[in-house]
């Protein structure tokens, strides 16, 4: 029987992969059209896709899920304990692997048409990473969480979701990056954003 209080906490975890799919297939989605001869657009566009990536997933999302989800999962369970440990490494290696589409981009900035190649080459690669990682959360550990936690479980889990603050800041963490996520829809050209206005 599904928990009616566990709709809370999935639905915020799908809303986060949907916002991080997007900026990821836009990402992407803009590199492969340069490919294709397109014109490249303003890079304060993947400036703004690479900030929320890196930020999003390492300072909300992976916290809820490491700290709040998969430890009450853990605590309920022991079938989870392979792919809860082999999402918890991916997430460490997903900053690692950011890090070098960053680098790929500021060689892209600095050097031009030689860089380019390496920079797509790397921003497919996490691309696919991430999204099977999503993929992975969704499939195998989202199911089993409905199963095994209880009410008291998902009452718990939906109130340490209610906290996303910076406590460097004291600002909503959440709201500055829905300001980011509107930035980069509102910058990207068409069909991933609405493009800036025209002159």
């Amino acid at each position: 029987m599904q928990v009616p209080q566990s709709n809370s906490a999935i639905h915020v975890i799908r809303d986060d992969h949907e916002c991080l799919g997007a900026v990821l297939h836009g990402m992407v989605f803009l590199l492969r059209k340069i490919a294709e001869g397109g014109p490249a657009p303003d890079l304060r566009v993947f400036r703004a896709m690479l900030l929320y990536i890196r930020d999003y997933p390492e300072k909300v999302h992976h916290v809820q899920e490491d700290e709040v989800l998969f430890a009450r999962l853990r605590m309920r369970t022991r079938e989870a304990d392979k792919v809860l440990d082999e999402l918890e490494a991916q997430h460490a290696l997903g900053d690692a692997l950011i890090r070098e589409v960053e680098h790929a981009l500021s060689r892209y900035e600095l050097e031009g048409a030689p860089a380019f190649a390496s920079l797509l080459a790397t921003a497919e690669n996490y691309a696919n990473f991430y999204c099977a990682h999503m993929r992975l959360e969704e499939d195998a550990v989202l199911p089993l969480a409905r199963k095994v936690l209880s009410k008291d479980d998902w009452d718990w889990i939906g109130n340490a979701f209610q906290v996303r603050r910076n406590p460097l800041a004291g600002l909503d963490h959440k709201e500055s990056l829905d300001k980011l996520f509107s930035f980069i829809v509102n910058i990207a050209p068409p069909p991933i954003g609405v493009g800036p206005p025209s002159d």
